[in-house]
């Protein structure tokens, strides 16, 4: 059994990210290559975003803090903390609002 507190992690990486030149930072809580799941821990400086790519597999987007806006095609959807965004499968991308930590899962497609 592991445990890990995504309340340190956000923290942690929302410094990071508040003081990175590119305004965000990620760390892999879960997962990696050889497994299908896989949570990464997101944090993006009020401004800063994940320009429009591709859906990596089924992909959700929990809000721990903040607020962000994820934009597909003519659509968007906005997050605050609690929300669960489902990932569109088609190209997209996350805006933080405000300083925002997320928590992206992902199943990869095999």
């Amino acid at each position: 059994m592991q445990k890990v507190s995504l309340t340190a992690l956000a923290r942690h990486q929302l410094e990071i990210a508040r003081n990175g030149s590119s305004g965000r930072s990620a760390d892999t809580v879960y997962g990696g290559h050889e497994h299908v799941m896989r949570q990464t821990i997101i944090a993006l400086r009020a401004g800063s975003s994940l320009g429009e790519h591709e859906n990596p597999g089924e992909a959700t987007v929990y809000v721990l803090s903040g607020r962000v806006r994820m934009t597909a095609a003519d659509e968007a959807w906005n997050g605050s903390p609690g929300d669960l965004l489902f990932v569109p499968d088609s190209r997209h991308a996350l805006e933080a609002v405000k300083d925002s930590v997320v928590l992206l899962t992902v199943a990869k497609h095999h």
